[in-house]
């Protein structure tokens, strides 16, 4: 007979699991079981991946989870001891126990949810805990086990108290049902198992409990066990020939065959068949459904009218002379697809939080992705640049011919980020809005150097190896199987870290070991900018965890929350939009000048003297030093220049040298030539704006309307079958693109000339929607440095102030304000405000800025606007408090030059040592109402 796995821990027992999805079900499927579990360490992270595996693979997946049970309430946040503290004892110091629970139906899957999410969120104590509180309010479609040695019950009988467990095994079973409590057994050869195993089976008698074998399985095969115990190691940031380092004992932890497992319960079969009959009763599903948020409109409309009035509106704003004739068509046929698509109420729902931010002073980004190619968004205020004027697709964004989720990520001011999800949170409800996990997974350099040091190596053989591992192209990284795999597409650029391998070897224990650790998870994260909005609270249809400071994040990550019908939005924090709003302050406040941006000409003569002098250190995506060369290179004189860089400032483009190209032929150093003679005319009107380059993704669609007689949104398709290199895949596309191109009388060598363009072109080809956006914000940062270069530099100063080191470019923008004959003078406490500040053509240094103050900057300039200048040192230290001007403060103030005014900077450092005391006991006095005979002692230190 067969067998079925209930204890399993995947990778997502992150750092203890070391199971992969892919191999663990195709392990089960060899060895004929039916179904699997997962049951990871207090987390369902994996729940939605592991059930599409299990059903690719044609295995029944089951959902289940390794719950940490609290002593007592979960509420309670001190270890709790059962007997003398010893390793008996509770395990989790005292924390937590182990329960195993299993999914037996859909309504069990969401409590499953609802109790792992309660646990993050109000049982937090080491680990996330339940209680039997908790238990009993999801019970429902919930099977549950004593679990592994670390249970309740079994802790009870190793410390010798058998009516404790007998009473714990009674009060689970009230709360799951007779028939949904088993007693769980393990064999790993060991004696906290075999030590309790007599009275678990007494238990099984007493209460009519039923038997239920498992296998602790924490990796695949049996090999595997190596690369596990590493990853150990690196969890607990051990060494493998470290004493008493955490470690498996016993054997066994792999998914045993179902043959292997009856032999080792020969003497309780009926505990290895309780494993199919539970298998048999778990049935779930995951399934997609439309949790999209509603948008409230007034009594009377529907959402469609509502949409339609408010995105006609926002064209009457637009254009006040009046509607042009070709937005109109378009606007009617975007509409048209919106809402065939469902979608109205997501425009509804980003127009309302982008008004709400506008209305609130935050800056809102022009526009980030392909949804500035919609009119409606334009129309909306979602966007600010009209695709029609920049040639922009709306297919780009939503295509008729593939449904798919419409993605509006939006950039705001990066330090008021924050208020946009607060605001979201009050407008939906907290219940139905949260962040999004993410996971970091060990590749393969972070394998290599994790493998060398858990080995016991030196740092030397770590790095030696990294740095000779191939570079990322493009962004991606390297495998390890790029070393061994002669057919891997990098295998030639692997040569070096090859002949290591071969020469050396510890550098082949190193890489060895590397391979069984490389794509395990490593933790989970949160993503930096996307928030998920339901119409429904989410607990009722995905797991949530919390952190301490409150933030609520899904446990599924975005492609899986996408799949379940869930809305994602990325909003994103960008230090550029700070920088043009602290300028466009400045400006108002010097020169009385409020600036429109969107009413700026594109145009502008001196701010494109700028950008062909290269003269761009600070402006948003052109300040590099190889950015600035080709700038000059470029000689950009419009807007679409500004585009086309940033488009073609990329590996990918770079790499073919596409770059240079539109460079020299826009400067007449090159001449343009057609692909392909047959299709100079037809590709004109698409190529002639880059010089005859393909730059943009929507020019490889047009081109295939153009010539091959695609519809847009098939062309939009063949776009994107073509990014993604799969030969299958463009094999069966070219045969209708070579179709269509003979149909138009294009030669074979046309139709081959031009396809073996486009297909790599797809691949790195840039968006134009974004391009246009970003571009627009690089021409503003421009124009503003071009016009108000004094304002733009202390702003631009202003966001470098905080950050590391290595991030920090503060002297080479003071190396630049002083080639632009723009002064910045030192700090001083009497003048400086908390930022760089521009005055009367010269910036003063600010006082946060100053590394080592921080937010002392803010408390020094707050107190000067409000009670004047300082008059001395221990009038600074008496009005600000010695709290905040501690001696780090001070010593990093006196550096700076902030307080030369007092002294020099050795009799202020030797002031501060006799006064601060006393200031602080003064200060003390004076808050307590103990006052000198001459009144406030603080007088008598001026």
């Amino acid at each position: 007979m067969t067998f079925v796995h209930l204890h399993n821990h995947t990778q997502y027992s992150m750092l203890d699991g070391a199971a992969r999805l892919g191999p663990l079900f195709q392990s089960a499927a060899e060895m004929g079981m039916p179904a699997l579990a997962m049951t990871d360490h207090g987390n369902l992270h994996g729940a939605y991946a592991f059930h599409q595996a299990g059903l690719k693979a044609g295995v029944k997946p089951i959902i289940g989870l390794e719950a940490y049970v609290a002593p007592g309430r979960r509420q309670e946040r001190s270890p709790v001891r059962w007997n003398d503290g010893g390793e008996d004892d509770v395990s989790g110091r005292g924390a937590y126990t182990h329960m195993t629970l299993l999914a037996e139906s859909n309504a069990g899957m969401h409590n499953l949810f609802g109790l792992s999410t309660r646990s993050f969120s109000e049982g937090i104590y080491y680990k996330p805990r339940i209680d039997r509180e908790l238990l009993a309010e999801y019970s429902a479609g919930i099977i549950g086990t004593t679990g592994c040695p670390g249970g309740e019950v079994q802790t009870w009988l190793r410390i010798g108290n058998y009516d404790a467990a007998r009473q714990a095994a009674s009060d689970y079973r009230d709360i799951l049902g007779t028939e949904n409590y088993f007693l769980e057994m393990m064999d790993h050869g060991i004696e906290i198992e075999s030590r309790v195993r007599d009275d678990l089976l007494r238990l099984s008698r007493d209460l009519s409990l039923p038997l239920l074998a498992t296998n602790d399985s924490h990796f695949v095969k049996p090999d595997d066990s190596r690369a596990h115990d590493l990853l150990l190691c690196i969890g607990t940031q051990a060494t493998v020939d470290q004493e008493n380092r955490f470690r498996f004992n016993g054997e066994g932890y792999w998914l045993r065959s179902p043959e292997e497992m009856r032999r080792l319960w020969t003497d309780l079969p009926e505990a290895c068949d309780n494993t199919l009959r539970i298998a048999e009763r778990c049935n779930t599903s995951f399934e997609s459904q439309d949790l999209l948020p509603r948008f409230p409109v007034a009594d009377g409309w529907t959402e469609e009218l509502w949409l339609r009035t408010e995105v006609y509106r926002g064209l009457q704003r637009r254009y006040a002379r009046g509607i042009p004739r070709q937005h109109m068509a378009r606007v009617e046929y975007e509409m048209s697809v919106i809402t065939e698509m469902g979608f109205v109420s997501y425009f509804l729902v980003v127009a309302d939080l982008i008004g709400w931010a506008k209305s609130q002073g935050i800056r809102v980004g022009p526009g980030r992705g392909s949804a500035a190619g919609s009119l409606c968004c334009y129309a909306l205020g979602i966007t600010d640049i009209d695709p029609i004027e920049h040639d922009l697709m709306f297919e780009r964004f939503l295509n008729p011919e593939r449904v798919s989720m419409p993605d509006i990520d939006i950039d705001f001011d990066d330090r008021r980020r924050g208020e946009v999800i607060e605001y979201v949170s009050r407008k939906w409800g907290a219940s139905h809005v949260a962040q999004i996990a993410t996971f970091g997974y060990i590749k393969a350099k972070a394998a290599i150097k994790d493998s060398a040091r858990v080995l016991g190596y030196g740092y030397e053989i770590g790095d030696a190896v990294t740095k000779a591992f191939p570079a990322p192209i493009m962004g991606k990284d390297a495998s390890l199987d790029c070393i061994f795999d002669s057919g891997h597409d990098r295998y030639r650029d692997a040569g070096k870290v090859r002949s290591l391998y071969q020469s050396q070897v510890d550098v082949r224990s190193v890489l060895d070991a590397a391979r069984g650790v490389e794509g395990l998870i490593r933790q989970a994260g949160v993503h930096a900018a996307g928030v998920i909005i339901s119409a429904e609270p989410l607990i009722d249809h995905i797991p949530l965890w919390s952190r301490a400071d409150g933030s609520v994040i899904t446990q599924f990550d975005y492609p899986t929350c996408e799949a379940l019908g869930l809305l994602k939005m990325d909003f994103l924090g960008l230090a550029n939009l700070s920088i043009i709003d602290d300028c466009l302050r400045e400006v108002k406040r010097n020169h009385g000048r409020d600036i429109d941006l969107l009413r700026l000409p594109l145009d502008d003569q001196r701010t494109f003297g700028l950008l062909a002098r290269g003269d761009t250190l600070g402006v948003f995506q052109l300040e590099s030093h190889p950015m600035r060369k080709l700038l000059q290179r470029m000689q950009p004189d419009a807007f679409g220049d500004i585009s086309a860089v940033l488009a073609l400032y990329r590996p990918g483009p770079m790499g073919v040298k596409a770059h240079y190209s539109y460079a020299d032929r826009k400067t007449g150093r090159e001449r343009v030539e057609p692909i392909h003679p047959e299709l100079s005319q037809a590709l004109a009107p698409i190529l002639d704006e880059t010089y005859g380059v393909i730059v943009y993704q929507e020019q490889v669609t047009k081109a295939a309307q153009a010539v091959a007689g695609y519809s847009v949104g098939k062309a939009d398709l063949l776009r994107k079958a073509m990014g993604k290199k799969n030969k299958a895949v463009l094999d069966a596309e070219f045969e209708p693109f070579s179709a269509g191109m003979r149909l138009n009388g294009y030669s074979e060598e046309a139709i081959s000339t031009l396809w073996d363009v486009l297909v790599p072109f797809a691949d790195y080809a840039f968006n134009k929607a974004h391009a246009s956006s970003y571009a627009l914000i690089s021409y503003w940062t421009a124009y503003l440095k071009a016009h108000y270069p004094a304002e733009y530099m202390a702003a631009v100063l202003t966001a470098e102030a905080g950050k590391s080191p290595d991030q920090d470019s503060t002297q080479a923008y003071l190396a630049d304000c002083r080639r632009m004959g723009i002064e910045v003078r030192p700090p001083d406490v009497n003048v400086s405000g908390s930022d760089y500040t521009p005055a009367y053509g010269v910036i003063l240094h600010g006082l946060g800025a100053v590394k080592g103050v921080g937010v002392a900057g803010d408390a020094i300039a707050l107190e000067r606007a409000a009670h004047g200048p300082y008059q001395s040192l221990p009038d600074l230290l008496a009005r600000v408090g010695v709290r905040v001007m501690n001696k780090r403060v001070i010593e990093a103030l006196c550096a700076a030059g902030a307080l030369d005014a007092f002294g020099t900077r050795q009799a202020v450092l030797r002031r501060y040592s006799e006064t601060a005391d006393s200031v602080s006991d003064l200060a003390k006095r004076e808050s307590y109402g103990q006052y000198t005979l001459w009144g406030s002692g603080l007088v008598l230190l001026t």
